[in-house]
């Protein structure tokens, strides 16, 4: 059965279809619009899941939410391509840098997006949240001088989740010049095919 994917735009389901791309599976992109004041989801993907969020797949009468959720599935689905190298130190870099993105990396970086849209307001705490951010960023920056990829020497579903963080700090922290390694790595993942493929599919992507 083909797999749909609920595609909000600028959004972390970006990397559901590059991961798509990468493992080879069939799938079918239904694609979201942001409301231009708000630039929150539209609420018809409340429709397929209550929390209203992206990204969203449905496969097999299931629906499946959570970007790591998900990539878990697809790598099971494509019979583990791209998942945890065998080594017990690669697996554990797969699942931890799987949970890192999202559980530890993202957050200081959403408040520096939320702080720079609220002009003088925001002041008073940007210098905080910046600093919090750039521990983050010298820690990956750190990784990423010991080997190519995040879970190893092998390009794994690790890098697909790492992107969508790492993409949104190149920007607002203004990495280029600052962080090589990191640069390098984003330079090396935006030349992939199957990440070129999905931006054509996705449509615009602000991070990209």
């Amino acid at each position: 059965m083909t797999i749909i994917v609920h595609h909000l735009e600028n959004s972390r389901s970006q990397r559901v279809l590059w991961l798509l791309e990468e493992l080879g599976l069939p799938y079918e992109v239904k694609r979201y619009e942001r409301n231009r004041r708000t630039m929150l989801a539209p609420p018809e993907l409340r429709k397929i899941h209550p929390l209203g969020k992206s990204p969203l797949i449905e496969h097999d009468g299931r629906i499946v939410a959570e970007t790591a959720t998900i990539i878990g599935y697809l790598v099971a689905l494509a019979g583990g391509r791209l998942g945890p190298p065998a080594d017990t130190d690669g697996g554990l870099r797969w699942r931890y840098f799987l949970d890192y993105a999202e559980g530890s990396l993202m957050p200081p970086l959403l408040l520096s997006l939320v702080i720079g849209k609220m002009g003088p307001f925001g002041w008073p705490a940007k210098g905080f949240v910046e600093k919090m951010a750039m521990v983050h960023i010298d820690y990956v920056e750190a990784e990423l001088a010991t080997r190519p990829w995040f879970a190893g020497p092998e390009f794994t579903a690790a890098d697909i989740m790492m992107s969508f963080p790492l993409e949104a700090a190149r920007g607002r922290l203004k990495l280029d010049g600052r962080r090589p390694t990191i640069v390098e790595w984003l330079d090396k993942i935006h030349a992939r095919p199957a990440y070129k493929t999905a931006l054509e599919k996705g449509g615009p992507y602000a991070y990209a």
